[in-house]
């Protein structure tokens, strides 16, 4: 574990996010398979031991009522833990994929074959202020303002019924306090929809677009609360400024706002064979993406950042950074 200094008036701690890639296929089957120790799982608490980061955020980990998968797979590693039921799966009552039917994957408010496909959770060696939790999950899509509206054929897709019900949050957006040292510093986390899988009108990437703006008009103030330092957002995006098919314009935006730093995380690439900032990689499809983002608030020093990649065959990196906050 990265100690706290032996300064009083500063902490240093290490942070990560982590795409596990352990999403099921049916409810339960997570909690199964940690049960029985599958190798993926194995993988995943080996990678987590040797990132060994103080607070690590969860992605693609399915989520159960009473979190016993969580918890499970927590065991021996961290005391502290936190999640929410996702958007992944939650019947919509309506068509929101414009195939003509309803109560398919498509049309839950998330992307998801059963509630709580592939959720969101944190794990923690510092206190989480559960108490404070803001969940952003339920904020309707066309309530961001300067909404993007996806259109086919001069009309409203799949239809303004199905906008009425739509959430932004693909999976989840949480604002999370978690007291470190003398000090409560929130973690901002979300999971973007990936730009794809939809048709002419674009829906699934312009939804990605706005899940990322969420925290531009946060960080401007124009969406309230502003975001107040010291803060992390830890956003898993779908979005690279410089490759892929997201909109470049507006994952840009967020990692030049002048209230965070984008330090760049690199690590060797399993694919590239050199040092990348990419932090996934679909050889068979898009190719290596940097997609995962570790953004601290400007008051928040960066002493360090990488990319680790558990394995040559892994989808995801698991992005790293060290930090130092001051408790003044």
């Amino acid at each position: 574990m990265v100690a706290q200094a032996a300064l009083a008036d500063e902490t240093h701690l290490r942070i990560a996010l982590f795409h596990t890639g352990l999403g099921r296929e049916g409810p339960g089957l997570l909690l199964r398979d940690i049960t029985r120790n599958t190798d993926d799982v194995a993988a995943a608490r080996d990678t987590l031991r040797h990132v060994d980061a103080d607070i690590v955020a969860l992605f693609d980990f399915d989520h159960d009522l009473d979190s016993l998968a969580l918890d499970a797979f927590a065991d021996g590693l961290y005391p502290h833990r936190f999640a929410l039921p996702p958007n992944t799966g939650v019947p919509s009552g309506v068509d929101l994929d414009g195939d003509g039917r309803e109560g398919g994957p498509g049309d839950a408010l998330g992307w998801g074959r059963f509630r709580g496909a592939g959720g969101m959770a944190l794990l923690s060696r510092f206190p989480l202020e559960a108490g404070s939790v803001q969940d952003w999950s339920a904020l309707r899509w066309d309530d961001l303002p300067d909404a993007r509206v996806p259109m086919l054929d001069g009309r409203v897709f799949p239809s303004q019924a199905a906008r009425d019900v739509l959430p932004l949050a693909s999976v989840g957006i949480w604002d999370v306090p978690i007291r470190i040292g003398a000090q409560t510093v929130t973690l901002h986390l979300s999971h973007a929809t990936p730009p794809a899988f939809d048709g002419p009108e674009g829906r699934n990437r312009l939804r990605n677009a706005d899940e990322i703006a969420f925290w531009v008009h946060r960080l401007n103030g124009s969406l309230a609360p502003a975001i107040r330092a010291p803060a992390v957002i830890l956003c898993l995006c779908n979005a690279d400024p410089a490759r892929g098919d997201a909109n470049r314009e507006q994952v840009t935006a967020l990692l030049t706002h002048p209230a965070i730093r984008d330090p760049r995380p690199t690590g060797l690439h399993p694919g590239l064979g050199r040092d990348d900032t990419a932090t996934g990689n679909w050889p068979e499809g898009p190719g290596a993406l940097r997609t995962d983002y570790i953004l601290p608030t400007q008051d928040i020093e960066v002493t360090a950042s990488g990319v680790y990649w558990p394995s040559q065959t892994s989808a995801h990196g698991i992005v790293w950074m060290d930090l130092r906050i001051s408790d003044a």
